[in-house]
């Protein structure tokens, strides 16, 4: 049996077994998705090859426009200015305490970057199953402002390490800057023409729509600004991210059951695959590797404590019984810490065990968290009722 054959079998079992996995084992299909590719790869059912590498790349793409399409930019100018302030302290407090971790314990300025990054693509999975309660909404908020910085890192230091610190990074980052404000401008002058012109968004995506119109334009768009950062060799993954941003602004009110069609569609095959790659490029037998785990627990413990400390903002907004639910939840940048993982290995930043480390520690945030959560909301309910 062929390579190709051989991987394509193994990833199609994969992604139709890891949902009912995930659902006995009550863990994120994710997680399950990175073990399961990892067991692959052990038997050589999933080796190495170009077509994979590929298509796991497009799939982080439209893993990085799908959290795109979680920020909502004229939500995020209605937050109050109490909670926005509160949200820039905290990612202060993050990216300090990182500094200082980093610093005192000589690990490389690359971990600044890693220890603070924030995602919200879990937060989804605990609203579904703890429903629509305080402490979730303003994760949320929270973290869009969270993982806004943490993209913009991840494009900085995409530039670093491909460049260095010289010209070409200061250059880079000039056309990164014009790029932002041309954005808007764009988002400007089509925000003024779809209030002039109404009827755009309706042809566009038409009500009637027997022709996926909406899937179309979306996708049109999510490839359209991958090529400008390419032609601008910014990083791709902030562009696939500022399509999703667009999309979620502008069309969201007007199709709201767009945003759940483009999530199913990746979800159901292509984001799969790239986590899939992530666990087939962990090696088992790293697992026995002297100080890898205690590496990996380490890393947990301090992305957690941190999370921790910086919630203590919100004391006053949640009481003391909660506020550190907003941590917990900010816990799990399973996403953009494989991303900015993978990006630092593959330039050199962090050697193949650290690279290891935190493979294995994004799955043990997912699980320490999830359970921890899991409790602790039990006793919040509790309290509530008393």
């Amino acid at each position: 049996m062929s390579e190709e054959i051989l991987i394509i079998i193994s990833i199609s079992l994969i992604i139709f077994s890891s949902p009912l996995i995930a659902k006995l084992l009550r863990l994120p299909t994710i997680t399950v998705e990175i073990m399961l590719g990892a067991v692959a790869a052990y038997f050589a059912f999933i080796v190495d090859h170009a077509i994979l590498h590929l298509v796991a790349e497009l799939g982080f793409l439209y893993l990085m426009f799908l959290a795109g399409l979680e920020v909502d930019l004229k939500k995020l100018v209605n937050i109050s200015p109490s909670i926005l302030k509160k949200s820039l302290i905290y990612n202060v407090i993050l990216f300090s305490l990182s500094t200082l971790i980093s610093v005192y314990f000589d690990l490389g300025n690359i971990f600044i970057v890693i220890l603070p990054l924030i995602s919200i693509g879990l937060l989804a999975a605990l609203k579904k199953e703890y429903g629509d309660v305080e402490w979730i909404r303003l994760s949320i908020v929270v973290g869009l402002i969270g993982e806004i910085v943490s993209i913009f890192a991840l494009t900085t230091v995409s530039a670093v390490l491909e460049f260095g610190i010289n010209f070409e990074l200061y250059k880079t980052m000039f056309l990164f800057v014009v790029f932002l404000i041309s954005m808007l401008f764009v988002y400007k002058i089509f925000h003024n023409l779809i209030w002039w012109f109404p009827e755009i968004k309706a042809y566009l995506m038409p009500e009637q729509d027997h022709q996926e119109q909406d899937i179309r334009v979306s996708m049109a768009i999510f490839f359209l600004m991958i090529t400008v950062m390419m032609y601008l060799h910014l990083e791709v993954a902030f562009g696939a991210f500022i399509a999703g941003t667009f999309i979620t602004t502008f069309f969201e009110e007007h199709n709201k059951q767009l945003p759940h069609k483009l999530e199913h569609f990746g979800f159901g095959w292509l984001v799969p695959i790239f986590f899939i790659s992530v666990g087939a490029s962990f090696e088992l037998d790293a697992i026995f590797t002297d100080g890898l785990v205690l590496k990996a627990f380490l890393i947990t413990f301090a992305m957690i404590a941190i999370r921790f400390v910086a919630s203590t903002l919100f004391i006053k907004d949640m009481g003391w019984n909660k506020f550190f639910m907003i941590g917990l939840s900010h816990s799990m940048p399973l996403t953009l810490l494989i991303a900015v993982t993978t990006l630092a290995y593959n330039n050199h930043s962090i050697d193949q065990e650290y690279y290891y480390a935190f493979i294995l520690a994004a799955i043990l945030e997912v699980l320490i968290v999830m359970i921890a959560i899991r409790i602790l909301s039990q006793f919040i309910n509790l309290n509530d009722r008393n």
